[in-house]
């Protein structure tokens, strides 16, 4: 009888040794990445430039109903002062510089500090010193424009550098 026991005593012995070897278990990680704060442009509300109701078809031309375009933006607490502007929109078929509008040969062509402002091209400034931005209605050259009113869809970006 003692045989019997030592018998089945030394196999529970084994077993038990070979089934606490391995183990596995699922591993989970969690993380928060922090983004540098966020900065707000006109406080989300949609940029309009003032063109007006007047602009004759006939002085289209680049230079005359040059506007500010009136925008704001606030940083909280920003991760640097480095900064970009950027325009980015849709180029019109005559001039890859100026943006494109809904009214046929009729584009947008902006200016940042007075100097010409080619679309999708980021500009570095300093926070809180932001570059002045202007507008002009240019036409194709050589096309007739005819009146209406026309609109051009934009987005202004902010970024850091």
């Amino acid at each position: 009888m003692m045989a019997k026991s030592i018998g089945w005593i030394t196999g529970g012995m084994l077993l038990a040794v070979s089934q606490g070897v391995q183990a596995e278990t699922s591993l989970t990680i969690r993380a928060v990445i922090i983004a540098p704060p966020p900065c707000v442009i006109n406080g989300g509300s949609t940029l309009d430039v003032p063109f007006g109701n007047d602009l004759l078809t006939t002085r289209v031309d680049g230079v005359n109903y040059r506007r500010d375009v009136p925008y704001t933006v606030t940083c909280d607490s920003p991760f640097s002062n480095a900064l970009t502007l950027e325009l980015k929109g849709t180029v019109a078929s005559f001039d890859s510089r100026v943006l494109s509008t809904r009214k046929a040969d009729l584009g947008v062509k902006l200016f940042v500090n007075g100097a010409d402002w080619p679309l999708n091209t980021a500009v570095n400034f300093t926070y809180p010193n932001f570059p002045v931005v202007q507008a002009v209605p240019v036409k194709r050259a050589g096309s007739k424009l005819t009146g209406g009113a026309f609109d051009a869809t934009a987005t202004l970006v902010v970024d850091y550098q």
